[in-house]
């Protein structure tokens, strides 16, 4: 029989990956508190022989100066009567029971416990072996998926926990899928060590590059900072620890082989490698590509790096959302401002035109004696000019007018002749009443008929012209076509 049990402990080492040592003592708490159980005593312990499997059952208190618990304590005095160098907190054995004096339910009760403990020792060493591997990359099996979160199966009854905010918005899993992530963090649950997992974690990028570039794996390259945005867009400084190995090639590979099979397991997500530089000015502009930088300014005191890009880089520097900048500053830990040589040639000679202003204005505030004389004079000087050219305004106007008055005021006269004859060879029985005059539509469209000497040569032929009868209308405006040729 004891020989049966020691090859069960075997069994379970081998089995659930138990240790020996932590088996044993396993064991010895489940049937010592199988035993209190069904004695309904406290002071009951169990010991067991790890080579010949013997189990030996007896009753011990704690020796103690004062008693706080008589189930498992007793006083030093008593204590010495069992053993006469007992010593105050030493366990002294009072009495060996008999092992075989408890029945059927007694063996039922111990092996409930035994089987409880030796569950919760393996979730112990499973706790332990997944604790220290925070910061690493597993491999689990899609096993179901929920709304808010992906359980992934690690085996010996471990899931991973792989939350909607730490999934690539690239990504799409399935059941049965295998997918690598890193470990965030491993908590101790009543049904086990549950591990949460992330795949955007930037923990994550580098352990994929450990994975691929044997280099970074070693340390021969060094990965000096990360900034990335899960699914879109990643930026990498890598530098080198051996003289005349180049980090980047390095890390990109043979035809960019290595980036690209950590591309393929982010789904396509874009990812920069730049060299790392300990110039702070060199390595922000490093970090601006693929985007020409002109010059960098850096102001240690505020941590700002002013970056100056041509004109046509400048929403290349920027990236879309400004992408690009934000990952910069994000991996160089610096604030970046990003102009263009356009905006900076002109705030520069702003500045410069600012700086001469005052100068000058502040040697016009106080005028002298002479400057108010000279700006006298010149002020009579204008008004003169502007006299002057009035009145030759008004001279050219008098003879404009006059000039357009001659001809049309004879035009006007042969038309009245004209309409007088046409009168005087047709009267008629009766005078009809004289209407309202009508402008001559030859008078009204002369835009040179508008001085008063000009209307009242007018006036008559209009009295007339417009009294006739439309035939003597026609015979004026032949007679004075006639007239005119």
């Amino acid at each position: 029989m004891s020989r049966d049990f020691v090859g069960a402990l075997l069994q379970l080492n081998a089995e659930k990956q138990v240790p020996r040592e932590q088996l044993i003592r396993t064991v010895e708490e489940a049937i010592a508190a199988a035993y209190r159980r069904v004695a309904n005593e406290e002071d009951i312990h169990v010991q067991i022989d790890a080579d010949s499997g013997r189990i030996r059952v007896y009753r011990a208190r704690v020796a103690v100066s004062e008693i706080e618990d008589e189930l498992t304590q007793f006083t030093l005095d008593e204590a010495r009567r069992y053993k006469a160098d007992a010593r105050p907190g030493e366990l002294v054995e009072i009495e060996e029971l008999d092992g075989e004096a408890f029945g059927r339910i007694g063996a039922q009760t111990a092996k409930q416990v035994v089987l409880q403990r030796l569950r919760e020792a393996e979730r112990d060493v499973v706790f332990d072996q997944f604790a220290s591997r925070e910061g690493e990359l597993i491999t689990g099996t899609v096993n179901r998926v929920e709304p808010r979160a992906i359980i992934l199966d690690l085996g010996k009854g471990v899931e991973a926990v792989l939350a909607t905010t730490e999934q690539s918005p690239l990504e799409h899993y399935r059941i049965g899928q295998n997918v690598k992530a890193y470990v965030l963090e491993v908590r101790r649950t009543p049904r086990g060590p549950t591990l949460f997992v992330s795949r955007t974690h930037k923990g994550f990028l580098k352990r994929l590059f450990e994975l691929e570039v044997p280099e970074i794996h070693n340390g021969t390259v060094e990965i000096r900072a990360i900034a990335r945005e899960a699914g879109s867009r990643s930026k990498i400084a890598v530098s080198s620890r051996q003289d005349g190995l180049d980090p980047v090639g390095a890390t990109v590979g043979q035809r960019g082989a290595r980036v690209q099979a950590v591309v393929a397991e982010l789904g396509g997500e874009k990812i920069d490698v730049i060299p790392w530089n300990e110039d702070p000015g060199q390595f922000v502009a490093n970090a601006l590509s693929p985007a020409q930088v002109l010059g960098v300014d850096i102001d240690q005191e505020h941590r700002i790096a002013n970056v100056t890009v041509p004109e046509r880089m400048l929403s290349l520097a920027i990236g879309r959302e400004g992408q690009n900048a934000r990952l910069a500053a994000r991996l160089t830990g610096w604030r970046i401002d990003i102009r263009s040589d356009v905006s900076v040639a002109e705030a520069r000679a702003a500045a410069e035109h600012a700086a001469t202003t005052p100068a000058a204005a502040k040697a016009t505030t106080a005028p002298t004696a002479e400057t108010a004389e000279t700006v006298a004079t010149a002020a009579t000087a204008k008004a003169e000019t502007a006299a002057t050219a009035t009145a030759k305004a008004e001279t050219a106007a008098t003879a404009t007018a006059d000039t357009a008055a001659t001809p049309a005021a004879a035009k006007a006269a042969t038309r009245s002749k004209a309409a007088t004859s046409r009168k005087t060879a047709a009267p008629k029985p009766e005078a009809a009443p004289t209407p309202q005059p009508e402008p001559v539509p030859e008078a009204s469209t002369t835009p040179e008929a508008t001085s008063p000497e000009e209307a009242t040569v007018l006036e008559p032929e209009a009295v007339v012209v417009g009294a006739a009868k439309p035939r003597a209308r026609r015979a004026a405006r032949v007679a004075s076509e006639e007239g005119s040729r």
